[in-house]
């Protein structure tokens, strides 16, 4: 186990499977010395572990458990990092991170719930966890996923 995966077990982490392709796509692509991951949802054990739009009120997941998924999305996409690197000790710097929210059309904090994704990425790697993103509200995700993130990472050769 390398200082990533150890750093994850610390935080009571544990990386998962990779999350199966759910149509004609791969997981991750390794080109040179950046890995682009795709869009990941909260897959658990292969069950979706939430459904619906992200909103306040009844009916909708709440912005609190919508960025917990999002957290679950961040750790799945280490997952398709591993799989094409073999180690995440590799992984250098998370250059960027999308995150899709489904949103209630009055719903506007996208950005808190991908927050979520961002901090699992800077409690891992720290300082190299920091990196650029955009966090966008959606009708739909596949799946009725509440929340998807892809992501960029730089690794060393």
């Amino acid at each position: 186990m390398g200082a990533v995966e150890s750093r994850l077990a610390e935080l009571g982490l544990v990386l998962p499977e990779i999350v199966p392709p759910l149509a004609a796509y791969v997981p991750a692509v390794l080109d040179g010395s950046r890995v682009y991951v795709s869009g990941q949802v909260p897959m658990v054990g292969g069950v979706m572990a939430a459904t619906g739009a992200v909103g306040e009120g009844e009916g909708f997941v709440s912005p609190e458990r919508a960025k917990e998924l999002a957290a679950v999305c961040a750790l799945n996409a280490l997952a398709a990092v591993k799989s094409v690197v073999g180690d995440l000790d590799r992984v250098e710097r998370v250059v960027k991170v999308v995150g899709f929210v489904a949103s209630d059309p009055s719903f506007t904090g996208q950005p808190g719930v991908i927050n979520g994704a961002s901090e699992l990425f800077g409690d891992v790697f720290g300082d190299a966890g920091r990196h650029a993103r955009s966090a966008v509200g959606v009708v739909a995700l596949p799946l009725g996923a509440p929340v998807e993130v892809e992501v960029i990472v730089h690794v060393r050769d």
